[in-house]
């Protein structure tokens, strides 16, 4: 007698084929507009915007909180200053969004487990605000700068609906799709999107957003005023990171990286990173130098250019008028995550990411930056010369002006 064949779902034969089927989408998101482009970007709309006092005002929880980051004891005004700053992303946008999903703003006693997830991200590794509107700015700028690129058309909700995205949005709206589409199943997410959810906390706490568009964030006919390479003239360097996140992997590619040829592994190199243009140095601290080109003292408007993991030891000061050339400091590890010693460089307009692969490529001495499609991966060309980025250090990515 021949016993019957017991079949196993959990084994295939060799060479059989699993086919698994993709998720069916949902009904497609809504059309209807957030906010503007601007009002998520770190922008011209937000330079006159105190935060410390418009907390204070609303005398809620976030008025008296302070968390330590780093070596820092940091109210919540700062950081949300710094999480802004860094992100390039709204404060009143992460009020907004504080407001709507913890009441930290207005309420004096908001439920408990807001305490350590007041953006309702359950994740050990991102407890206390700054963590979690890190997060936060984060996926903001991932769903903004992916739709600018036209690189994404659904949004996976968290109960694994897939909702193909309207296409009459804006990338301020995108933003917050995408980030909401991280913490909301198909009800939630319908609710936090439309005229009652996000829209309606904003409006509450500032008026309707499209009040305070500044459109467009990027002129139409922009260009990059001249630039050059950020080190001395005959000093050689390495080209060793192509368009890459400026802050973060949520933001546009709007980083490349340079690397001394004395570095060795995170130590502080003795060559100077050099200004790459006349401006204004705003902020330079945490390994991050902030210059203002246009020279009116606020980071949220015109062209200004992130110079990022550089030495404390003879950093330019904030308050210091620099002109191309001038000596910012010395590249190293310090700030962000990295790994080994770099500059990263990465430039904003109007608050705005500028990719190093896009439209307004890098123009550095001439040589301009494309991308490979790859992050990391890319090139700068100039006339027939052409340079691939390499991670390390090797005869093929060297480069000097």
């Amino acid at each position: 007698m021949q016993a019957n064949k017991i079949t196993d779902a959990n084994i295939l034969d060799i060479g059989q084929t699993l086919t698994i089927p993709a998720p069916e989408p949902s009904t497609p998101g809504p059309s209807f507009k957030i906010i503007p482009d601007s009002e998520l970007a770190y922008g011209p709309a937000s330079a006159q915007f105190d935060v410390d006092a418009f907390i204070k005002n609303q005398n809620g929880y976030l008025a008296t909180y302070t968390q330590d980051v780093g070596t820092e004891t940091l109210t919540g005004a700062q950081v949300v200053v710094r999480i802004s700053q860094d992100y390039s992303v709204n404060p009143r946008l992460l009020l907004a969004l504080l407001e709507h999903r913890s009441s930290w703003v207005t309420r004096t006693d908001p439920a408990p487990i807001t305490i350590d997830y007041p953006m309702g991200f359950i994740e050990q590794n991102h407890q206390g605000l700054y963590h979690q509107l890190s997060w936060a700015a984060n996926e903001l700028n991932r769903g903004f700068y992916l739709w600018h690129a036209n690189a994404v058309s659904t949004w996976v909700l968290t109960d694994g609906s897939v909702v193909p995205i309207n296409p009459s949005i804006n990338a301020g709206t995108a933003g917050l799709q995408n980030l909401f589409s991280k913490l909301d199943d198909r009800a939630a997410w319908d609710n936090d999107v439309a005229a009652f959810g996000l829209f309606k906390t904003y409006f509450f706490l500032f008026g309707s957003p499209f009040d305070l568009a500044v459109e467009p964030l990027i002129p139409s006919g922009l260009t990059q005023p001249r630039m050059d390479l950020p080190f001395e003239s005959g000093v050689t360097w390495a080209f060793t990171g192509g368009p890459h996140g400026g802050w973060d992997s949520g933001s546009a590619w709007a980083a490349i990286d340079f690397a001394p040829l004395d570095g060795t592994g995170c130590a502080v190199s003795a060559q100077w990173e050099t200004a790459v243009a006349n401006g204004f140095i705003i902020r330079a601290k945490d390994g991050a130098v902030i210059e203002d080109l246009d020279g009116d003292g606020y980071e949220q408007t015109g062209w200004d250019v992130l110079y990022m993991h550089v030495a404390e030891k003879d950093r330019v000061q904030a308050g210091t008028y620099v002109y191309a050339g001038d000596h910012i400091g010395h590249p190293s590890c310090e700030g962000g995550v990295s790994n080994a010693t770099h500059l990263h460089l990465a430039r904003k307009y109007n608050g705005e990411w500028i990719a190093a692969d896009g439209s307004l490529p890098f123009v550095l001495s001439g040589w301009i930056s494309s991308g490979a499609g790859k992050e990391y991966d890319g090139f700068l060309k100039r006339g027939t010369s052409t340079l691939e980025a390499t991670e390390g250090i090797s005869e093929l990515n060297q480069i000097s002006r």
